[in-house]
């Protein structure tokens, strides 16, 4: 089971969290986790293009390693770049020193200062180590855990593409921070839903950012 929209009560016991950004433009921020990878990746950054939309990649240090060209691409089109560990790893089925030490071992590939737990699954003491020791040396910042606002459930197999594009344009609202995933599981429903969510918001207004 998993929510569409993050409840209240989660954005408050996990205050330190990013969670949507300001309500009062209409502004959102598209972020893509699990990637890069060939084909799928290729055609998120395409659609992206055909809209002149911005977006932010939460990607996994493993398939950077194996699929570098993309990676480049994504960078070369000005898209924002966010950690989401080396091998994908659920925080709270991990001890602490390993989940952090693959995620600084993705932090060498991605040098950001944006970081999204897989499966939104963080431990407060994980939290607490990944803000007191990662910083991006581009800006020298400490990392910013970056969770969401909408969740498309792209990544549900048994969601039909009608649903995963509805889920999105009912629960998005200014400064909405929403999740799609360039993989091939969520792919079906990505590639229907993301062009026709681009356009819904474009034709009235918005306009799409990095984090």
């Amino acid at each position: 089971m998993y929510l569409i929209k993050s409840p209240l009560l989660l954005k408050w016991y996990y205050p330190s969290l990013l969670w949507n950004k300001s309500r009062t433009e209409k502004v959102i921020y598209l972020t893509f986790d699990d990637g890069p990878i060939p084909n799928v990746t290729e055609f998120v950054l395409k659609t992206l293009k055909a809209f002149n939309a911005k977006a932010t990649f939460f990607c996994i240090g493993d398939n950077i390693v194996k699929h570098p060209e993309i990676y480049a691409k994504v960078i070369k089109d000005s898209h924002a770049i966010g950690n989401h560990t080396f091998n994908h790893l659920k925080g709270w089925k991990t001890d602490d020193e390993t989940y952090l030490q693959n995620t600084l071992k993705c932090q060498q590939l991605t040098q950001t200062n944006l970081f999204r737990p897989p499966y939104g699954r963080i431990k407060k003491s994980q939290i607490a180590s990944l803000q007191s020791l990662v910083q991006s040396p581009k800006s020298d910042s400490k990392l910013n855990i970056v969770m969401w606002d909408v969740l498309s459930g792209d990544f549900d197999i048994k969601l039909s593409p009608e649903k995963c594009y509805q889920n999105v344009i009912k629960h998005t609202e200014n400064g909405s921070i929403i999740v799609f995933h360039d993989s091939l599981k969520a792919f079906d429903r990505l590639e229907y839903a993301l062009p026709r969510v681009l356009k819904y918001f474009t034709d009235k207004g918005f306009t799409f950012s990095t984090l």
